[in-house]
This record gives structure tokens, sequence and C-alpha cells, in this order.
């Protein structure tokens, strides 16, 4: 582990030898449906970092705004559906670049952009922008569309990456800058959905008919121009980019379930063990693999499946250390700051009435 990033978990991880559980410092209101909390950033204002903000998406509740202390400064609707019949927005993941923060629009197949600063956020999107993967607006309705999201500086452009809901696809889009803020997309790629095993027998990723294993939980290391990208089935990817393309994805890490037949079972909508497990995943990773983070040389990811959270050295992913947040279940996205503020936010999906977020200062 980064000898800062160690030198500030120390005192929350102490030297236990079990899984640490770590109490929150400050846990935002709940949100209810359809306001339904999913994935957080955090903009650190330049001028005064106790001034700085934590974004959290909502889905159909649109985008939330919160001072370090916890406090709602603002809420920011999702755009209505265009027409009666059509879905209305739902914002997925959100990340911070500069005093820009870059939304996933689920529902209508955007990237919506916001300026951010310590009164909260305001829409300066392009009115004009147009669908990523859709090529209709009848197709935007089938909600195959963006999901998960991670911003960076690539190459010496502003870049945003998102991947296609209940698909293995992901897109390289530039971002656009004028009075409003657009997107481009100018590469896309491909995640497989069937691995051959070491065995020599072919595994497929179990999921629903007609879906495949998407990928949510993203970040961009900008020190090494690298995607990191969480199938939520299989694994974390390590994916170079350049500001056009992307580079060979490598598969880093495992799922525990990876390699490990199974079936959908269209009674409980899931998938189901069907056969014993060859061995062949991971040790560290309950699927679903999700939210990732970067501190230093350190990245954080969320084991959704059994709650944990799990550091790996950037270099070689050895797992580090993992750990609990206390009464934070299930969570989809993370984001950390380190230096003068020492923030993790989390996503805490499962509340006795509701969804928010838990934000931890060391």
């Amino acid at each position: 582990m980064s000898s800062s990033l160690a030198l500030a978990l120390v005192p929350l991880f102490l030297t236990t030898p079990t899984t640490p559980v770590i109490t929150p410092t400050v846990i935002t209101q709940t949100f209810e449906e359809p306001a339904d909390a999913d994935d957080p950033a955090i903009w650190v204002n330049p001028r005064d970092t106790e001034r700085s903000v934590v974004l959290g998406t909502l889905k159909e509740g649109g985008l939330a705004a919160f001072d370090l202390n916890g406090r709602t400064i603002g809420v920011y609707p999702a755009p209505a559906p265009p027409t009666p019949d059509a879905k209305p927005g739902r914002f997925n993941n959100v990340d911070v670049l500069g005093d820009l923060a870059f939304v996933s629009d689920r529902g209508r197949d955007r990237i919506r952009v916001f300026q951010v600063d310590e009164r909260g956020a305001r829409d300066v999107t392009n009115p004009a922008t147009r669908p990523v993967f859709s090529k209709t607006e009848a197709e935007v309705d089938d909600q195959h569309t963006v999901y998960g999201l991670a911003a960076g500086r690539v190459g010496g452009r502003d870049v945003v990456v998102t991947s296609r809901r209940n698909e293995t696809s992901i897109a390289l889009l530039q971002v656009q800058k004028g009075r409003t803020y657009d997107t481009k997309k100018v590469s896309t790629l491909d995640l497989p959905s069937t691995f051959t095993l070491p065995d020599g027998e072919q595994w497929t990723v179990c999921g629903e008919p007609g879906e495949g294993p998407q990928v949510e939980g993203m970040v961009i290391d900008e020190k090494t121009n690298t995607l990191y990208a969480a199938q939520e089935d299989v694994g974390i990817w390590r994916i170079p980019l350049r500001a056009n393309g992307f580079g060979k994805p490598q598969l880093v890490e495992k799922v525990r379930t990876w390699g490990a037949p199974q079936k959908y079972d269209p009674e409980t909508e899931e998938c189901v063990p069907n056969g014993p497990d060859p061995g062949f995943g991971g040790q560290w990773l309950e699927a679903d693999a999700e939210g990732l983070t970067i501190a230093d040389d350190v990245l954080l990811a969320s084991s959704q499946g059994d709650s944990r959270f799990v550091a790996y050295r950037k270099a070689d992913m050895k797992p580090l250390r993992d750990f609990k947040v206390k009464d934070v279940e299930h969570s989809d996205g993370a984001d950390i700051v380190l230096g003068k503020l020492n923030l993790l936010v989390v996503h805490d999906g499962e509340r006795p009435d509701g969804t928010g977020f838990a934000f931890i200062r060391f």
C-alpha cells in the first residue's frame, strides 16, 4: 500500500488479522424511490478544502450535492421524458474532472455535464447532445444505454469513458467545450462474455437471456493513462487508454465465481449454481465487482456481494487489505481523495428505509 494511504488508514485498520470495520464519520440523509442513491464523486474546492462538495447520483431523483457534514445543499432533477411514452432521465454514475462533473444519464442515453462550485452544481450540457449508444430515440427506450462512467485527462485531452447497460461495450468520448459542454464518441471496445478456462473448457457468463455481463465501476489512472473497469460477474480489467482509443484489455482480477457453471432461474431472475465450482476464480471479490477508485498507487474495489472493500497495489494487483464500512451494505460506488481533505465516500445501498452515502474522514 502506498505510504501516504497506509499512514492515513492505519488508525482505521489497526493491525487486526480479521476484516476491520470502519465507522463512518458522516452519513447523508436517506433517499427513497424513485430517488435511489448510487454513485458518489468528490469535488475538491481549490480555495478552501473544507468547502468541498460531494456529489451523488439518485437515478430518477437526479443528482445531489452535499457539504462535508453530509448536509444536502442541492438536488438537480433528471430530465423529464420527452414524450409521455418515453423513459425519463435516470442518473447512474458520476465523476469529477476539474470543476466539471460528468453524469451518465441511463434513462436518456446521454452524458450530462455540470459545473461545480461550493454552492452546488449547475447543468451546462449542450441541449442538443445526442445519445451515446442508441441510434434512434426509440432505441433509447430499450434501455441498453450509458451506465458506468469515469472521467480523466489522457494525452492532453479531457475524456469520458462510459459503459453500456446489459452489454459488454464501453465507449471513449472526448469532451467538447464551448458555451455549453458536450461529448463526442471516438472509440468503442467490446469486452468478452465467454472465456477459455485453464482446463480448456469454454465458460460463458450467466445472465438473463438477451443481456451480457455489463461493466459499471470504472476509474481512469491519469498517471499511467490506464482505465480500470469492473465487469460485474467477471472481475477487473486493466485497459491502456489513448485520447482517441483503447489498448488491449487485460483481466487482472477475477470474482470468486469466475469459471463456475451457472444457469439462469427465471422464477428468481437470478443465476444459480449448475455444477461444482472448479476453483478458477479469484479469492477476494464476491460478485458483483463494483465501484473502483484510486489513491496514489492503490486501487480500491467494492466487493458488493459480501459488502467489503478490497485495496490492491496497482502495479501488480496484489491484494493488500480488505475492510468493511459499518452499516454499509452492497455498495455500488466509491471515491477517495488524499491530501488536505483525506476523504472516502461510499454508496450505502441498503438502509432500512432507502439508500444514501457514507463519509469517512481520516
